[in-house]
């Protein structure tokens, strides 16, 4: 199966790509004294790293146990077949296909809960099959935001503080957590909620708490961004405003998203859309 690149075909006003940021210049946090001037391969090392997909999925299968045979001999059904997929910074891609085509098990890869039974997956330039449980959280807390089909808000939280207990969470004390504070107000206005930071769950709308939801899982500057059926339980009109969102902070952020939909109709806010059927992509 030939592997599934996805590059950017249109781009928020002012917005440039991974690849073009990294072009000529350096990034900020490169440019100045952070990196050690008596190793000189260290740039060249972090500006590969930086320049990386941001998800690269290589042939991975993903197989589960499903009891045994009369004779005793052990059956299996496959999640994943050889799936190959390489996602870039400032694209959005939205996943679709029939239920049970294993759209959820590539979203569990990719967020490292699961590990595969073959092949390797490499987010943010590090190889996932490698490591450790403990560093896989490192890299779901990092590298990676998820947005589940339910937002699953703490009922007692403020919308704000749902977004610092996620910073929190991600190992942010003191001063840390008064800078999350202003990041969480910054990211509750870019998705419309301005005026929702003290409000709990039960004060906002469907659509306000996937929106909260949303910011949540920016708030530890993520480059991946896995979402799952987002708008199931929406209607139409806040349906295509999620899913508007979801686009607009792609380009702004320069995130990569993956992006499980089940309305097709949808399809054309993303930049690229794969199809899944029987654990294969095409």
């Amino acid at each position: 199966m030939h592997a599934h690149e996805t590059e950017p075909r249109h781009r928020a006003p002012g917005h440039a790509s991974a690849h073009e940021s990294h072009e000529g210049h350096p990034p900020e946090h490169l440019a100045g004294g952070d990196l050690d001037a008596r190793h000189p391969g260290s740039v060249d090392h972090a500006l590969s790293e930086a320049a990386a997909p941001a998800l690269a999925v290589r042939d991975v299968s993903l197989t589960y146990p499903d009891g045994t045979d009369a004779d005793g001999t052990p059956r299996t059904v496959t999640a994943l077949d050889h799936v190959d997929l390489t996602l870039h910074r400032g694209t959005m891609t939205a996943l679709v296909g029939p239920s049970g085509s294993g759209k959820s098990s590539l979203l569990a890869v990719a967020a490292a809960l699961i590990r595969p039974t073959s092949g390797t997956v490499t987010v943010a330039g590090e190889s996932l099959t490698e490591l450790p449980e403990k560093e896989l959280a490192r890299i779901r807390r990092g590298h990676t935001g998820m947005v589940f089909q339910q937002p699953n808000l703490l009922a007692a939280l403020t919308s704000r503080e749902q977004l610092v207990l996620a910073a929190h969470i991600a190992g942010a004390r003191g001063k840390e957590l008064k800078e999350a504070g202003d990041r969480a107000d910054h990211l509750l206005d870019q998705v419309g909620l301005v005026d929702c930071g003290d409000r709990r769950p039960h004060q906002l709308s469907g659509g306000q708490r996937q929106r909260v939801n949303i910011a949540r899982a920016l708030m530890n500057d993520p480059q991946l961004l896995l979402v799952d059926e987002p708008t199931a339980a929406l209607d139409q009109e806040r349906s295509r405003s999620i899913m508007e969102l979801l686009a607009n902070l792609t380009h702004q952020f320069s995130l990569a998203s993956l992006v499980v939909t089940h309305d097709t109709g949808f399809v054309p806010l993303a930049d690229e859309c794969v199809t899944m059927e029987d654990g294969r992509l095409s």
